[in-house]
């Protein structure tokens, strides 16, 4: 069985941590088994009673670190996409998920405002979404990451390349 490994895509709202992370689901399906966490799409199921507290960002952040170690020990490669703003909550998933890579998906705070895929900018902006990351509520970008795209001034394809690439350095593949 190959060993499996998270791929932590963090990064603001619409700095297209998704986008990156459907383009790599493409790359690996046909040969490895692999799973998207996107921070949108749990917050549906499992974090669906949690709000956007530090406290509730902190243990929805928890239960997907507790899902990716359990995928990732099992073969799974697995890429989280969550804006997981805190510095110490990426150092604990990094901790807890064997063979982790953090990738800092950055985009300036405008061109994610330009972008706003979901809306979600506007409605901050206008006060109707109270603790937005990057509006009212920090992001803490990481210091010392394993990789930074820039998705402002690369390609889709680009960025996915370059995750491949820096994973195979550190040996994931």
């Amino acid at each position: 069985m190959n060993n499996g490994f998270c791929i932590w895509l963090t990064g603001l709202s619409g700095s297209g941590k998704t986008t990156i992370a459907t383009k790599l689901r493409e790359y690996f399906q046909e040969n490895r088994h692999i799973e998207i966490m996107d921070g949108d799409e749990i917050r549906k199921g499992l974090s669906s009673d949690l709000g956007f507290s530090k406290d509730d960002r902190n243990q929805h952040n928890r239960r997907v670190i507790f899902c990716s170690k359990l995928l990732a020990r099992n073969g799974v490669i697995v890429v989280v996409a969550l804006i997981s703003p805190y510095r110490e909550t990426r150092a604990f998933a990094k901790k807890e998920i064997h063979n982790t890579m953090e990738v800092f998906v950055k985009a300036p705070i405008e061109v994610c405002i330009e972008r706003d895929p979901k809306g979600l900018y506007k409605k901050a902006l206008a006060g109707e979404i109270k603790q937005f990351t990057g509006i009212d509520d920090p992001y803490e970008e990481p210091l010392d990451p394993d990789l930074v795209v820039e998705t402002d001034k690369e390609t889709v394809e680009e960025s996915v390349n370059k995750i491949i690439q820096k994973a195979k350095e550190l040996g994931y593949l």
